[in-house]
């Protein structure tokens, strides 16, 4: 990828997938894309029994749908894949039968917050604040939201969409279930990541894979609902008031 990438490995059952970007690890389509087919492509391996899902650097976790290629959109066939993306990370943690342990080490923007959302077990740092910014620049999380909802609750996420230029703290996302431990440094969290990932690795995987369609009972239908989702911003990202709101934001 010219920017950007999506790297993993395999050792002792353990898969760690890692991605990153030169702006605040933000996602365009390209990355959106790799990351999915990674997440199915270890998930298929019968070597794997579970997977770390994280990015690079130590600032931030995932700063979003890339601003870049949100302003190149000029069609709503183009803005519906772009947000498909999304859409495929979601479903693609949904249906491997492994378990996720995210790892969240910085700030977490919008489709960042829906990828924190969607792993199993997610460890973060006192830094790890996280927005939902979409409403902000004239669109909304419809895709992200379902996974955020699921994880935090409707009034949670509600909160988190209409009030989306403030900030919560990473200790208000463990109180609501988004992040299950927050640690004082990046050292103590990656010990612990590690620990619970050994752990698992020596766990009966079929005993995983059933309490994991156990976690997701009910969202089947994310396939068509995400799809139909993506649509909806595909749309608004074509407005005046969206283009606009995106072009502020970049001259900030």
């Amino acid at each position: 990828m010219e920017n950007g990438s999506v790297n993993s490995s395999i050792s002792n059952g353990i898969a760690t997938i890692t991605f990153g970007h030169p702006q605040s690890n933000s996602l365009p389509g390209e990355i959106l894309r790799a990351l999915a087919n990674e997440i199915r492509s270890v998930g298929s391996s019968k070597e794997v029994r579970v997977i770390i899902l994280k990015s690079i650097g130590e600032k931030t976790f995932c700063a979003g749908a890339s601003f870049d290629e949100l302003v190149s959109i000029d069609n709503l066939e183009t803005g519906k894949v772009f947000f498909s993306g999304f859409a495929q990370v979601i479903n693609a943690c949904r249906t491997v039968d492994q378990l996720i342990i995210g790892r969240v080490q910085g700030k977490a923007v919008g489709g960042g917050v829906g990828i924190a959302s969607a792993v199993d077990y997610c460890f973060a740092t006192q830094r790890a604040d996280i927005k939902l910014s979409e409403l902000a620049v004239g669109i909304g999380p419809f895709v992200v939201g379902p996974a955020v909802e699921r994880k935090i609750g409707l009034s949670a996420m509600s909160e988190l969409a209409i009030n989306a230029t403030e900030w919560r703290s990473a200790a208000w996302a463990k109180s609501k279930g988004l992040y299950t431990e927050v640690f004082d440094s990046i050292e103590a969290m990656d010990e612990a990541v590690d620990v619970l990932a050994g752990r698992l690795s020596n766990s009966n995987p079929e005993a995983m894979k059933d309490l994991k369609k156990i976690f997701w009972q009910g969202t089947s239908h994310w396939d068509d609902l995400l799809e139909e989702r993506a649509g909806i911003s595909g749309r608004l990202v074509l407005s005046e008031f969206t283009r606009n709101a995106i072009g502020a934001f970049k001259s900030k």
